[in-house]
């Protein structure tokens, strides 16, 4: 099962945007921005705003009633939702997640400030939110506060409910690997996925780092661990953000991440052209 939904410009205003509800490409329902209002309830949201490091409300969507109202209960049956970003971010983000804590579709600041942030994460200032950004109940989570702002997708364009292995086929490490290749697999795919590729597969923002040569082929294990626990120590003023703080057994979860990147060294394959990307 592949529902989706895709958004369209049309006109400069966002509240102008049209919401394309669909499913296996078939449209099911085209809502615009300002149209929300009839299909879920307004909140107002505080939550800990991960990218800022400090409190913030707002004006959000709870995202359970909106994809229960235009997609039925169908949806909670499904596996992933990958939610799609202007500038290429694709974090893909289980539907147990949803099932378990609460997450809301912010469209604007509680107190009528402009919907943007400063991304301190990626030394990026006065980023636009719009029309979408996903945020999640995490005052009272510590288990969402760890996670920092991994899956808080703004900018949102598109949202497909979908199954990882049906969308992602060339990221799963062989038959036969170590388990800590196993585990860094599943530390690639929360942490990682959602801007790289890898056999160009997954987000689009940042480079692939398998095809046609993997990035441990031609930088040194030294760096590779330095490039994910301090990207700013490697390169200056980069928007490649270090794995979170809070990460906990973080110094394995590096190394258990490289370990998948080396063992995918021997999964080479691609079927479409890659775009061409400034490698790290």
């Amino acid at each position: 099962m592949m529902l989706s939904i895709s958004m369209t410009a049309v006109q400069a205003d966002p509240s102008g945007m049209t919401i394309e509800f669909r499913d296996h490409h078939k449209l099911v329902q085209s809502v615009r921005l300002d149209e929300f209002d009839t299909i879920a309830p307004v909140h107002i949201l505080e939550i800990f705003e991960a990218h800022e490091k400090r409190t913030r409300a707002y004006k959000a969507y709870p995202a359970r009633a909106v994809f229960d109202r235009i997609f039925g209960k169908r949806w909670r049956a499904a596996e992933e939702i990958v939610f799609v970003s202007k500038d290429g971010y694709q974090p893909s983000i289980p539907v147990e997640k949803f099932l378990t804590f609460d997450a809301y579709l912010a469209f604007a600041s509680a107190d009528g400030s402009p919907f943007m942030l400063d991304n301190l994460l990626q030394n990026e200032e006065m980023v636009d939110l719009g029309p979408l950004y996903l945020v999640w109940d995490n005052l009272q989570s510590p288990a969402l506060r760890q996670e920092g702002a991994s899956d808080m997708p703004y900018q949102l364009i598109a949202i497909e409910l979908t199954t990882f292995a049906t969308r992602f086929p060339r990221l799963v490490p062989p038959a036969g690997a170590s388990p800590a290749a196993k585990r860094g697999f599943l530390h690639f795919r929360k942490h990682c996925l959602a801007c790289h590729t890898i056999n160009g597969e997954g987000g689009g923002k940042a480079p692939e780092l398998n095809y046609p040569v993997s990035v441990t082929e031609y930088i040194r294990p030294e760096y590779l661990r330095r490039w994910l626990d301090e990207p700013a120590s490697i390169r200056y003023n980069t928007t490649m953000p270090a794995l979170a703080a809070e990460t906990p057994q973080r110094e394995q979860v590096i190394a258990e991440i490289i370990t998948y990147l080396e063992t995918m060294r021997t999964q080479k394959g691609i079927q479409n052209t890659l775009d061409t990307r400034e490698m790290p």
